[in-house]
C-alpha cells in the first residue's frame, strides 16, 4: 500500500504546476496582445498627418512596396519615402531602448535604472554637438551619427579602463563611474554650445539634444538596424543569465553563471544599442525606463518574457510620441523626446506609487 501511494503521488503534477501553466497563458495572451497593439498603432501612425490615409490604402502601399511598385499607388510615395521609413526608425529605437534599459536594470539590480546610467548617451551628445557647432556635418550626412556613436564608445571604453585599472567590477562602481560621466559630459556639452558662434547653431545643438525624428530616412533607419537587432538578439539570447543575476551574485555563480561575463556583455551590448540609436535620433529620455517598468507591472521580472514585451511597448510608445509630434500645434515644431518626457515623467510617477502598493500588499 505504501509503494501504491508513492506511485499515485509520484503521478499527481507537482504542486503548483497549474498555477505556472495558468502564469504562461496569461503571459503569452499579454504578449499577443502587445504585439496587436503595436501592429495597430505602426499602421495608423502611417495615416496619420497633413495628408491623412485610410488604413484600408496604407495595406495596399505595403503589400506594393514588398513587390517594388508602391509608387504607382496614390501616396505611395508619401508613406514609403516620408512616414514609413520614419516610424520603423520609431519603433526599432524605442524597442532598442526598452531592452537596453531591462538590461541595466537586471545588471543593477533597480527598477528605476534606464539606459543613459552609464554615461554613454551623454558621450553621444558630446560627439554630436561637437560636429554641429565646428559645422563638420556640412562634409556629409554621415558625419554627425558617426561622431555620435564614437562620443557613446569613448565613454563606455573609459568606464571599461577605470574598472578594470581599479579590478572592482561591481554596479556600485559602474554607477558611480556613470553619474561622474555625464556630469562630464553635460558639462562639456555645456561649454561647446555656450561658445557657439551663432544663434542657428546654438538651435540646431538643442535641437538634436531634445531627440527628433523630423528628418528620419532610410539612411537612417540603415544606420540603426544592424548594430540595434543584433544587440536586442543577443541580449534576448542572455534571458536566462538575466534571470540568474536578480538572485545575486553568489547564487547565480552557482548557477553556472559567468557573472563578470555576462555583466560585461550587458555594458557593452546596452552601448552599442544606445549609442546607435541616440546617434541617429539624439538623446530621447523615458522610453527605456518607462517600458520595461510597465512591462514588469504586466509580465513579471522573468527576462524570457519581460525583453519581447519591453521591446514591443518601448517600440509602440516611441511611434505614438512622435506621431503625437507630428501632429502637434506649430506644424510639428515638438520634437519627440519632449513628447516622450511629456508623457512618461507623470506615467512613471504613477507606475511608482503602482509598485508599492502592491509591495505593500505583498507585505
Amino acid at each position: 500500500m505504501l509503494v501504491a501511494a508513492t506511485e499515485s503521488e509520484a503521478s499527481r503534477p507537482a504542486p503548483g504546476a497549474g498555477v505556472r501553466s495558468s502564469r504562461r497563458r496569461r503571459r503569452a495572451s499579454i504578449l499577443f496582445a502587445l504585439a496587436v497593439a503595436t501592429a495597430a498603432v505602426f499602421v495608423v501612425s502611417l495615416g496619420l498627418g497633413p495628408v491623412p490615409i485610410a488604413p484600408g490604402d496604407i495595406i495596399r502601399v505595403l503589400v506594393r512596396a514588398l513587390g517594388g511598385d508602391a509608387d504607382t499607388v496614390e501616396n505611395g510615395l508619401v508613406i514609403t519615402q516620408l512616414r514609413l521609413p520614419r516610424a520603423l526608425l520609431a519603433l526599432l529605437a524605442g524597442a532598442g531602448l526598452a531592452v537596453a534599459g531591462a538590461a541595466m536594470q537586471a545588471y543593477f539590480r533597480n527598477p528605476l535604472a534606464e539606459p543613459g546610467v552609464t554615461g554613454v548617451a551623454s558621450g553621444a551628445a558630446v560627439g554630436a554637438v561637437t560636429v554641429i557647432v565646428l559645422g563638420a556635418s556640412a562634409i556629409g550626412a554621415w558625419v554627425l551619427p558617426v561622431a555620435a556613436f564614437v562620443g557613446a564608445v569613448t565613454v563606455l571604453v573609459v568606464i571599461q579602463l577605470i574598472v578594470l585599472a581599479s579590478r572592482d567590477r561591481s554596479p556600485v562602481t559602474v554607477l558611480l563611474l556613470g553619474i561622474a560621466m555625464n556630469a562630464f559630459c553635460g558639462a562639456v556639452t555645456g561649454a561647446i554650445v555656450a561658445n557657439a558662434e551663432d544663434s542657428q547653431t546654438v538651435r540646431g545643438a538643442l535641437f538634436w539634444l531634445q531627440g527628433d525624428l523630423t528628418s528620419a530616412s532610410w539612411r537612417d533607419f540603415a544606420l540603426v538596424a544592424v548594430p540595434a537587432v543584433l544587440g536586442i538578439a543577443c541580449l534576448g539570447g542572455l534571458a536566462r543569465e538575466l534571470n540568474a543575476l536578480l538572485l545575486g551574485d553568489e547564487t547565480a555563480e552557482s548557477m553556472g553563471v559567468s557573472v563578470t561575463r555576462v555583466r560585461a556583455a550587458l555594458l557593452v551590448l546596452s552601448a552599442v544599442i544606445v549609442g546607435s540609436v541616440v546617434a541617429v535620433t539624439g538623446v530621447i529620455g523615458f522610453v527605456g525606463l518607462v517600458a520595461p517598468h510597465a512591462v514588469r507591472l504586466m509580465l513579471g521580472s522573468d527576462h524570457r518574457f519581460l525583453l519581447p514585451g519591453a521591446a514591443m511597448l518601448g517600440g509602440m510608445f516611441l511611434v505614438m510620441a512622435d506621431t503625437v509630434a507630428r501632429l502637434a500645434p506649430g506644424g510639428g515644431a515638438w520634437q519627440t523626446g519632449i513628447v516622450t518626457a511629456l508623457v512618461g515623467a507623470p506615467v512613471f510617477v504613477v507606475l511608482v506609487l503602482r509598485t508599492r502598493d502592491v509591495a505593500r500588499r505583498a507585505a
